[in-house]
């Protein structure tokens, strides 16, 4: 008997993921962050964070806020002159990542110049405002009055629903139980997810076979194997 042919399919995690209403799936761990995001402008103060771990979906979100709201994109390491008078004239404004620096002086006049203008300012941190590295006591001050709603890590029902989707998105059939498989054995992240869907649509037809638990368990041990790779 041959062999089974064996695909060397690239390690891809950076599939890009859609940034609209109906491309986002709602589940318990990220259900109270999508209630804020869809309630907007009505919110219980000018300034939410938004935290949870990497992979959680807080960009997919905040992007969906920002489309909405028109939002300005600021980086949390520089906040200049432009930015504040934008928030000043009542434009709302987006932080994405305030992990990777925080400009404390920036930040606390740009809270300022929100509450001045009447807008919205919505951060996204992996951690929440007690842990960022804030020492300026008026900067703190306004952290603590912000609205801070957590987005839990994807658990397997959200991984689930959200692979379930991206293969109806292309047409594709697969089984519950092989979905539940992957879920239950990557890593509890929703780019994860969307790269392991990628790449078993991308193996099934260079085979001209249907994605079964099988070529799951191949594509999934893979990018074990490549994330160990790229860890070393």
């Amino acid at each position: 008997m041959a062999d089974t042919p064996s695909i060397q399919l690239p390690l891809d995690l950076g599939v890009a993921a859609g940034h609209t209403r109906d491309d986002l799936v709602v589940a318990p761990a990220n259900a109270a962050a999508v209630d804020l995001i869809d309630r907007w402008p009505d919110w219980p103060s000018p300034v939410v964070v938004l935290a949870g771990p990497a992979g959680s979906g807080k960009t997919h979100l905040a992007r969906l806020w920002a489309a909405a709201a028109g939002a300005a994109e600021a980086s949390a390491d520089r906040i200049g002159a432009d930015m504040l008078s934008a928030a000043t004239a009542g434009r709302a404004v987006l932080i994405d990542g305030v992990d990777a620096g925080l400009d404390e002086t920036g930040l606390f006049h740009l809270i300022n110049s929100v509450r001045q203008g009447g807008g919205h300012l919505l951060l996204t941190s992996r951690r929440f405002p007690a842990a960022w590295p804030a020492t300026l006591p008026d900067l703190q001050s306004r952290l603590r009055a912000a609205t801070v709603v957590e987005i839990a890590e994807p658990d397997d029902f959200l991984l689930s629903a959200v692979m379930t989707k991206l293969f109806a998105d292309r047409q594709v059939k697969v089984e519950p139980h092989v979905i539940a498989y992957v879920a239950n054995r990557i890593e509890r992240s929703l780019s994860t997810a969307m790269a392991v869907v990628h790449r078993l649509d991308a193996a099934g037809l260079a085979r001209g076979s249907r994605i079964t638990r099988g070529l799951a368990a191949e594509i999934v041990s893979a990018i074990d194997e490549g994330q160990r790779e790229l860890e070393l």
